[in-house]
C-alpha cells in the first residue's frame, strides 16, 4: 500500500525518463495522512507478534487504538504495539501527568512557533537562490538544519504532551542530536524511534554486524538508504540516505584505529556537524541540480562574503532566534529543581507568546506531515 501511493509516481516517471521519453501515464496519487508512520507501526506489530516479541491484541480496538493513535498518527513517534498494550489495560491518568503534558505540549509548540517558523523564511530565501555565495550557502544550510530539528522536536514533544494528558506514555524521540560525536551517535539521538525501527526490522534482519565486514558495511548502506526512501520518493532522499550510511560505514572501518588517538576528539563534534548539515542540503533540495548548486556555494564557487542584498533582507528576528537555536540545541544539559510555581508561570507565558506569534502569522505545516 505505502509502495502504491508513495512511490508510484517516482517510479513511473524515472521510468519515462529511462525509455527515452515513453508515454506512460503517470497518475496523481494524493498520499493518505500518516500513511508512512501507520504502514511501519503496522510492520513492526506483525513481525513482533511472529518472532514472540508481543502479545496479539486482546481486542481489535487495541489495535486500531495502537494504529491510529492521534498524538503521533501524522508525524510520530513511531510506536510499537508491545510499548502500549499494558497502557491499553491500565493508562496512568492522573493530574500531575497531564499537568506536565501541558507543559511538554507548550514547551514543543513553543519550539515550532518561536524558533522554526523564524528562521525558516531565512533557509526559505537562501536556498531558493540560484547561486548563493559561501556564506550565503552556508547560512541557509545551519538555518535549515535548526528549522528542522525545532519543527520536528516540537511536534514530537507536543505528541507525547498529548500522549499524557490522555493517560499515554510515548517514546522520546530526540536527544540532543546536535551534541554528537559521531554519525552514529548522532542517529542514536535522531528520530530514536525511527532508527531503532531501521535497526530492528532492517539492519538486523539483513544481518547486522554479522559475516563480516564488507557485509556489515552493505547493510548499513541498504537500511540507510531505505531510511532515506521512506522519507519520499525523490532521488534527494535515496542520495541522503546512501550519505549517512556510506559515513557509518566508513566510522566502521575507521574505528578501531581512530578510538586510540586523542586527536579525533577534539575534532569530532565539528566534524560530524559539518557531514550532518552538508547531509540536510541534498535533504532540504527540491532536485539534485538545486543541492549541486548549493554545494557549489559551499566551496566558494559563486563567491565568498554575502551580497548585499541579501544581508538587507536579513531580518534581526532571524539572526536572533537562529543565535538562539544554536545555543539551545548545544549547550549542556543543566538540571535543577523548579519551585513549585515555576512550571507553571513558564508554561503559561510561553503559551501567551505562542497564542501572540499564531495570530500575527499565517499557516505553516510541519515538515515532517508530508513524509
Amino acid at each position: 500500500m505505502l509502495g502504491v501511493f508513495k512511490y508510484t509516481t517516482f517510479v513511473l516517471g524515472n521510468l519515462n525518463t529511462a525509455l527515452g521519453g515513453a508515454a506512460l501515464t503517470v497518475p496523481e496519487i494524493l498520499l493518505p495522512i500518516g500513511l508512512s508512520f501507520l504502514t511501519f507501526q503496522s510492520i513492526s506489530y506483525i513481525i513482533d507478534v511472529a518472532r514472540g516479541d508481543a502479545q496479539p491484541a486482546r481486542r481489535l480496538s487495541d489495535f486500531l487504538a495502537f494504529s491510529t493513535l492521534f498524538p503521533q498518527l501524522i508525524a510520530g513517534p513511531v510506536l510499537r504495539y508491545k510499548d502500549l498494550a499494558r497502557q491499553f489495560e491500565r493508562r496512568a491518568y492522573t493530574l500531575a501527568s497531564f499537568s506536565m503534558g501541558v507543559q511538554r505540549f507548550v514547551l514543543g509548540l513553543g519550539m515550532k512557533l518561536m524558533i522554526a517558523d523564524s528562521v525558516a523564511p531565512l533557509a526559505d530565501r537562501l536556498f531558493a537562490l540560484s547561486q548563493p555565495t559561501m556564506a550565503e550557502a552556508w547560512l541557509g544550510a545551519l538555518a535549515f538544519s535548526i528549522q528542522l530539528l525545532f519543527d520536528f522536536a516540537g511536534y514530537s514533544a507536543m505528541a507525547i504532551g498529548l500522549g499524557l494528558m490522555i493517560g499515554f506514555r510515548l517514546p522520546e524521540n530526540f536527544d540532543r542530536p546536535y551534541t554528537s560525536r559521531s554519525i552514529t551517535e548522532f542517529w542514536r539521538r535522531w528520530h530514536i524511534s525511527l532508527s531503532t525501527w531501521l535497526r530492528d526490522y532492517l539492519y538486523v534482519p539483513l544481518g547486522g554486524n554479522r559475516g563480516g565486514r564488507i557485509r556489515t558495511y552493505r547493510n548499513l548502506l541498504l537500511t540507510m538508504v531505505l531510511g532515506g526512501l521512506w522519507h519520499g520518493a525523490n532521488w534527494t532522499f535515496l542520495v541522503w540516505g546512501a550519505w549517512h550510511g556510506g559515513l557509518m560505514a566508513l566510522e566502521r572501518a575507521l574505528g578501531a584505529k581512530t578510538r586510540a588517538s586523542v586527536w579525533p576528539s577534539l575534532v569530532a563534534w565539528p566534524l560530524t556537524m559539518v557531514l550532518v548539515i552538508l547531509g540536510w542540503v541534498v535533504f532540504r533540495a527540491e532536485s539534485l541540480g538545486q543541492a549541486i548548486e548549493v554545494y557549489l556555494g559551499m566551496f566558494g564557487a559563486h563567491g565568498i562574503p554575502m551580497r548585499a542584498e541579501q544581508l538587507l533582507l536579513l531580518a534581526p528576528t532571524e539572526a536572533l532566534f537562529l543565535a538562539l537555536g544554536i545555543t539551545i540545541s548545544i549547550a549542556p544539559r543543566w538540571r535543577w529543581p523548579d519551585p513549585a510555581w515555576l512550571p507553571a508561570l513558564r508554561t503559561a507565558a510561553l503559551s501567551g507568546l505562542c497564542l501572540l506569534v499564531m495570530q500575527a502569522r499565517t499557516d505553516s505545516p510541519f515538515l515532517y506531515f508530508q513524509f
